[in-house]
């Protein structure tokens, strides 16, 4: 088999979650949809903003990033 540079593309198959929030979240939620309707001049639903809101969260957990890296080079050996 031929090396190529790309490397196998990962599993892009969506994943459907279905989770309960408590009403303050939820408020919270769909002001931040508000909020960010109002700031980019583009309405998103709760739905379509909860994925990048979860991916920006963890991207921004420094502790997570790195105690994942870890679990990775242990899976790895």
């Amino acid at each position: 088999m031929p090396e190529l540079k790309l490397p196998r593309i990962p599993d892009r198959t969506p994943v459907k979650l279905t989770v309960m929030v408590m009403p303050d979240l939820h408020l919270a939620l769909t002001d931040y949809a508000r909020i960010y309707a109002d700031t980019y001049g583009r309405e998103e639903p709760v739905a379509e903003l909860i994925p990048a809101i979860l991916s920006a969260f963890l991207d921004s957990d420094r502790g997570f990033v790195r105690a994942r890296e870890a679990l990775a080079r242990e899976k790895s050996k």
